[in-house]
């Protein structure tokens, strides 16, 4: 009998599921978090198990992760996302990766998750007090600009000279870019801008003694491939990107929720 094992990572914009047999990824899957959370987690669970042709029962664990985790009722437990994305990163990270760091960029919040040689959390920082640096920041500038989120990384990438965006504050930044393209600043050069005033708040958030050990992106923005430059381009070293890097929370909930099992029926 095969045994499937899901986590559900509640975000604040998505609630994003994976599925994972003999720590190997089957299956991610997404959904807009709306007002209901449990009620859409279970829709996104039937979604899975429709898609993958297996049965409820083959599911033997569903760990729960993310801002709303106590409050999916399909899981059998939860975790914290700190510990998901450090376990996502064991199945994630690139053969070669030496364990330091993760970069999580979410809808709402972005964090540093710092790791021990054993992809233990050892420490981490976060920003959920501002939405600068975070997925809604990269929305509401790639509306003003009339592209769309997919867009404004390939389209930084053709800037020739990066905008100076100053402002820390979303509101502040807003406004900022509203004036550069009243003084005809190409959308190009503003996104670039972006990504660097983004990469540049978040970096400030490393502590200076967590600094050894390769570096990995993880969340929705790591999809953002000239966030990604930036940060490599401010870091000055390689900054590798998550397989799965939206579901990362996600996996790591569900190779929790097979440890969980195994130690259960042991």
């Amino acid at each position: 009998m095969d045994n499937y094992f899901v986590g559900i990572d509640g975000g604040s914009t998505y609630i994003k599921a994976a599925m994972i047999k003999d720590d190997q990824v089957v299956m991610t899957h997404l959904t807009n978090t709306g007002i209901d959370n449990s009620n859409s987690a279970k829709r996104l669970l039937n979604e899975m198990i429709q898609k993958s042709g297996i049965s409820r029962t083959d599911i033997k664990y569903i760990m729960a992760t993310g801002y709303s985790r106590k409050i999916i009722d399909i899981a059998d437990d939860d975790v914290s996302e700190i510990t998901a994305h450090a376990y996502g990163a064991k199945i994630t990270a690139p053969r070669d990766f030496r364990p330091g760091m993760i970069i999580d960029i979410g809808g709402q919040d972005s964090k540093i998750i710092y790791l021990d040689s054993t992809y233990g959390v050892k420490n981490f920082s976060m920003n959920d007090k501002c939405a600068a640096g975070t997925g809604k920041f990269m929305e509401v500038i790639a509306q003003i600009l009339e592209t769309t989120i997919d867009q404004v990384g390939p389209l930084s990438l053709e800037s020739k000279a990066p905008c100076d965006i100053n402002s820390m504050c979303v509101v502040f930044a807003q406004s900022e870019v509203i004036s550069l393209i009243a003084r005809k600043f190409d959308r190009r050069d503003i996104l670039a801008g972006m990504h660097i005033s983004m990469a540049r708040r978040i970096i400030k958030m490393i502590r200076k003694n967590e600094k050894s050990g390769d570096i990995m992106m993880s969340g929705g923005g790591a999809l953002n491939i000239g966030l990604h430059q930036a940060f490599e381009s401010e870091l000055m070293r390689d900054v590798y990107v998550a397989s799965h890097p939206q579901y990362n929370g996600a996996i790591g909930a569900a190779r929790l929720a097979g440890e969980r099992y195994q130690c259960m029926v042991m």
